[in-house]
């Protein structure tokens, strides 16, 4: 069996183009466009330019149950927001949308979920579940490690089903959501079971 370098599979103009569909989505929701009228040189959101942003810096490490790895940009007080990825993707797929959100003022935490990037596990015990339920409890126990009590959840795909979980499960941690091509949860009539 040969195996296949993940950059390889990965299309990254699709990986832009949902970015980009989640940043537009989300300014929307947020809050930061405005009717071309009351638009004003101070107040305007700079445009996404694609392929403008290569990286994020310095990625961070927490614990939270798994060892997370993520990005944050943007003030440390301002409001959070979350962005989730979706598969096959990863956290570059907002590389361009985190700036922009960072510049109206935003800290943005965009988390590895479990299974990629910098994100693993700590114990031999934790099973190795990639259900959006199991991903959900993590992005709370994120939550909790970072003191972040209410973020604006916005995720795409994968990210976009997790965000929905959380969003349905416990929607006093969930201030706004904004949900992108992702597929509806399956059940909602009880919660995911916690895995340690």
């Amino acid at each position: 069996m040969t195996k296949i370098d993940k950059s390889e599979q990965i299309d990254h103009h699709r990986r832009r183009f949902f970015g980009a569909a989640a940043v537009s989505a989300a300014a929307v929701q947020l809050g930061l466009t405005r009717s071309a009228p009351a638009q004003t040189k101070s107040s305007t959101v700079p445009a996404i330019k694609p392929g403008t942003n290569t990286s994020f810096g310095l990625l961070k490490q927490i614990d939270a149950g798994v060892l997370v790895g993520y990005a944050e940009v943007g003030p440390a007080n301002g409001s959070p927001v979350t962005l989730l990825h979706g598969w096959p993707y990863d956290i570059y797929s907002f590389v361009d949308v985190a700036p922009v959100l960072a510049s109206a003022g935003y800290r943005v935490i965009v988390p590895f979920i479990r299974g990629y990037g910098a994100t693993q596990f700590l114990s031999d015990g934790t099973v190795r579940n990639g259900q959006p339920s199991a991903v959900a409890l993590d992005i709370i126990a994120l939550m909790d490690a970072l003191k972040i009590e209410q973020p604006i959840l916005a995720g795409f795909d994968w990210g976009a089903r997790t965000a929905n979980i959380i969003a349905a499960l416990w929607p006093e941690r969930c201030k706004a959501l904004v949900s992108v091509s992702g597929y509806l949860m399956g059940s909602q009539t009880e919660r995911p079971l916690t895995y340690h």
